[in-house]
Formats: C-alpha cells, sequence, structure tokens
C-alpha cells in the first residue's frame, strides 16, 4: 500500500507558489477554477464573461501572493469576494445580465432528453427566479446554497455580519418560493416535499 502525500491547503499552495514553486500553482488553479467559474457563471448567467472573471480573479491572487496574510482570511473567501466584485460591477455596466434563453446548456450524454429538457426547464426557472431578486438576496442563496457555503464565509465575502446573511437568505428563500411555487407541476415536482 501507498503512502498519500498530505493534502496542501490553499494557503501552503500559495505560499509555496510565492517562492518559485508553478506546481503549486497549477495545482491551486485547477482545485480553485471549477467553484469560481461556477460563481461568475450564476452570477453573470454568461460563460465567456465567467472565464474572464475567473481569469481576473485568479491573476489578482498571483499578483497578491507574495503578500498573503493567511491569518487574514482564507484564500477561498477572499477568492469569492473578488469574483463577487467583478461580476457586481459587470453587471452594473451592463445591466441586469444575459437572457438565460441565449445561454447554450452543456450536453449530458448520461440523461434522455426528456430529463435534459426538465433540468433545463428547472435551471432556467431557478436563474429566472434568482436574477428577478435583489441583487445580495440572489447572491447570498447562491453562495449558501449553489456553493455551499458556511454564512460565516458568506458575511465575510459580502463585507456584512451573519445576522445579514441569514435574513438575506431568508428572505430570498421565500421570494423564491413564491415565484416558483405555481410551476410545481410544470417542473415536475409533484409531491410537497420539493
Amino acid at each position: 500500500m501507498t503512502k498519500m502525500a498530505p493534502v496542501q491547503s490553499d494557503a501552503d499552495l500559495l505560499a509555496a507558489f510565492a517562492g518559485g514553486d508553478r506546481n503549486a500553482a497549477l495545482t491551486l488553479t485547477q482545485r480553485l477554477t471549477p467553484r469560481l467559474m461556477g460563481q461568475a457563471y450564476r452570477m453573470l448567467g454568461n460563460r465567456a464573461e465567467a472565464e474572464d472573471v475567473t481569469q481576473d480573479a485568479m491573476m489578482r491572487l498571483w499578483k497578491i501572493a507574495p503578500e498573503w496574510d493567511a491569518d487574514r482570511a482564507l484564500v477561498t473567501t477572499w477568492l469569492y469576494r473578488v469574483v463577487a466584485n467583478l461580476c457586481t460591477d459587470r453587471l452594473r455596466k451592463s445591466g441586469r445580465g444575459v437572457a438565460l434563453d441565449a445561454i447554450e446548456e452543456p450536453a449530458d450524454d448520461a440523461k434522455s432528453a426528456a430529463d435534459n429538457m426538465q433540468d433545463t426547464a428547472r435551471s432556467t426557472a431557478l436563474h429566472d427566479a434568482l436574477a428577478d431578486l435583489p441583487e445580495r438576496q440572489a447572491q447570498a442563496v447562491a453562495l449558501r446554497h449553489l456553493e455551499e457555503l458556511g454564512n460565516p464565509e458568506i458575511a465575510t465575502i459580502m463585507d456584512t455580519n451573519v445576522r445579514a446573511v441569514e435574513s438575506l437568505i431568508a428572505r430570498g428563500k421565500r421570494a423564491l418560493i413564491a415565484k416558483l411555487s405555481g410551476r410545481k407541476e410544470e417542473l415536475g415536482y409533484d409531491d410537497d416535499n420539493r
């Protein structure tokens, strides 16, 4: 049985990169990019813009690597905040985003066409409902329920306190339920437990 090398923390990898270890940068990029891309895509609704934002956020991380203070914040918390700010800037400059009908859904070979259509309808309904929420509510709900972050980390990302995050999430969830409740049958949710 071979021993596995211990997994390095994000902060350790960033410090290694600052010390000249290019492999550390590759590992950290592969670890964080999908999560950042997901957040940016949910906020912007445009894959190309999400890629640009993700790349910009990672470039900012590499620039500050030599001065990184691991006691100040988690690397992921800092990056989520940067991505959120970059997306917010883009949304403010261009309006409230792109129509979801214009976004191409990725093909999934494992599912039937009917399942894909239903997933697309559900995703579109959720994205449309999120887009109708006030920006901070939508961001808090997405970070909590789509990114599965804890409220303290969300509070740091959004530059607020945990109580405010809890309030934003609660109000956002109530608004989403109200917006989507009349569409249960259409979206394939037959019972009241969903």
